[in-house]
């Protein structure tokens, strides 16, 4: 895990990874709670899988493979519905992004399995 955090990301890049997540994750979860009125259980069901993994993405936890998940879902709305695509494309860029960037240092992943100082002492002889 510990490749997905840079050591600078907790300046501004780590600001610019949280804006993401927040927007993108905003963003899903909006999306499918617009749509919630009046439709199918089956055509509402990949906005749930999206906005399921866009709270995740809004916490930072389990971002790769949160955002891989959004990616690979709004692909498959861009592709299979007949609305106008690009704002599923958008999502899917920015969660292919996202799971490739990493969820920044201001996030659960970060806290979770960031990096970490060990400090080794020498024994005392």
């Amino acid at each position: 895990m510990q490749r997905l955090f840079s050591e600078s990301s907790n300046r501004l890049p780590g600001l610019g990874l949280l804006l993401l997540r927040v927007v993108a994750g905003a963003a899903l979860i909006v999306r499918c709670v617009r749509l919630h009125d009046g439709a199918s259980l089956q055509a509402i069901t990949p906005h749930l899988i999206a906005a399921g993994s866009g709270l995740l993405l809004l916490f930072g936890a389990w971002t790769p493979v949160a955002g891989a998940i959004v990616a690979l879902i709004e692909l498959l709305l861009a592709f299979s519905h007949s609305h106008d695509p690009w704002v599923s494309v958008l999502l899917a860029s920015l969660g292919l992004a996202l799971a490739l960037l990493g969820p920044g240092a201001w996030s659960v992943d970060a806290r979770r399995s960031g990096w970490k100082r060990i400090e080794i002492r020498r024994p005392d002889r």
